[in-house]
């Protein structure tokens, strides 16, 4: 129940956040909630990194429909030589997912290494 409560509390606030910050918002949103709902570390790792992969891959889809597939193709051919939108989305989705869950483990080792000492 924990999990899913630091799950949707960063989905929710990264997306608040990513309104009006940069892409940079999402991993720190990750690392506060991991610094003020405790979890162990791959647990806040496989939390953040699920909730930063869910919201980024919903809106690379919502923002890929709305512009017809133009940019995401484009984008796709340049730096992965396919021409796949989904693609592109999911290694976009990956890689913030990515460092969100490196974000949030990193809270939890520093929230432990603060509780040893």
């Amino acid at each position: 129940m924990k999990s899913f409560a630091h799950f949707l509390l960063i989905l929710i606030l990264a997306y608040l956040a990513g309104m009006v910050l940069p892409w940079w918002s999402a991993p720190l949103t990750a690392f506060l909630v991991t610094l003020l709902l405790p979890l162990s570390p791959g647990k806040s790792f496989f939390s953040a990194f699920m909730s930063i992969f869910v919201l980024w891959l919903v809106l690379a889809f919502y923002m890929d429909v709305r512009n017809d597939h133009l940019l995401a193709n484009r984008m796709s051919e340049m730096i992965l030589h396919v021409k796949s939108a989904p693609l592109m989305g999911v290694v976009s989705a990956f890689l913030g997912a990515l460092v969100a869950g490196l974000a949030a483990s990193t809270a939890a080792f520093v929230r432990a290494v603060k509780t040893a000492a």
